[in-house]
């Protein structure tokens, strides 16, 4: 089954939304940086608006539908509502997000700066959804998918746009998942024409999962990185996206994202969260062993991190 997300479609997508969107840098660190022979690129999305990839989803919903007078309303972990209230600040809507109570205070954070309102409670992403659908069926406010919807995953696949015309495209890139819009997106892009793995803690393994059972499934989530990688289900569409196109999916341990966090630090005083390290722990860990020479790139996603966690690990 062909994908409902198009390259053309990405391309249009980028077209409306690259106004609004920073061109995040390629970092190439010399060969064997990171203990492997190949050449590896990092994307730094950390450096997007509102500290994450997100805003290009998020960017796209706004410019591409009609919102509705009571405005717009998601659900998050975090980086999502971060960056729904960034972009609904750009169009002067109004915006309320709901995040469970493992949300990064610096996550919230963000989301109040922004303008919006921030609505916590529920253990996980799931119960905040639930809180944020009963919001809507109420109001009438538009919701802005996190993952699971052909806006968002047109969005998302602006990234791999980007990277192609920096660079062209690598030969593998390896994308953390959590509900799977980023995966999904770069993945309608690029098609075959890069080899594409997802990599998710071992402890949230949704697409994963899914790919085992051959349907979106439910699993449990208890990770480092569940404040942004922690989405219990991939969905449908994003199921229906990655299936055929997606090489496999990697496992990482909550200790080998903490490690690499710690070495983009120490080596590169890069701060990133532990989902938008997560893609590297991969390489870092050896659950991912490229090939001699392959040209790799690794998409660093989120930087909304925890100063003080942070200071921790690095110490």
């Amino acid at each position: 089954m062909a994908s409902p997300v198009t390259p053309d479609a990405v391309r249009a997508a980028y077209s409306m939304i690259s106004r609004h969107l920073r061109r995040t840098p390629l970092f190439a660190p010399p060969r064997g940086a990171f203990g492997v022979d190949a050449d590896v690129t990092l994307k730094l999305e950390l450096f997007q608006h509102a500290g994450s990839f997100k805003p290009r989803g998020a960017f796209f919903n706004l410019a591409s539908r009609k919102i509705p007078q009571a405005g717009v309303a998601a659900a998050s972990g975090g980086n999502h509502g971060a960056a729904v209230a960034y972009a609904a600040q750009q169009f002067g809507v109004k915006a309320r997000i709901f995040v469970p109570e493992i949300s990064s205070p610096a996550k919230v954070a963000a989301i109040r700066r922004f303008g919006a309102e921030a609505v916590i409670g529920g253990a996980r992403y799931y119960d905040a959804l639930d809180s944020c659908l009963d919001y809507i069926a109420q109001s009438g406010a538009m919701q802005v998918s996190a993952f699971d919807s052909i806006e968002t995953i047109s969005g998302q696949g602006t990234v791999a746009l980007e990277w192609e015309e920096q660079s062209g495209a690598p030969d593998t890139v390896l994308i953390a998942v959590g509900g799977g819009g980023l995966i999904s997106g770069v993945a309608s892009f690029w098609g075959k024409r890069v080899k594409i793995v997802g990599v998710e803690p071992e402890g949230s393994r949704a697409l994963h999962a899914a790919l085992a059972a051959g349907r979106d499934v439910d699993v449990d989530v208890n990770s480092v990185a569940a404040d942004s990688l922690g989405a219990k289900t991939v969905g449908p569409l994003v199921y229906s996206v990655c299936a055929p196109v997606v090489d496999h999916v990697a496992l990482v341990s909550d200790d080998a994202i903490v490690d690499a966090q710690r070495t983009l630090w120490r080596d590169f005083r890069i701060a990133s969260e532990p989902g938008g390290a997560t893609a590297l722990a991969a390489l870092l860990s050896g659950a991912f062993k490229p090939k001699p020479g392959e040209k790799v790139g690794v998409l660093v996603c989120g930087g909304n991190v925890d100063l003080t966690k942070l200071a921790e690990i690095a110490s």
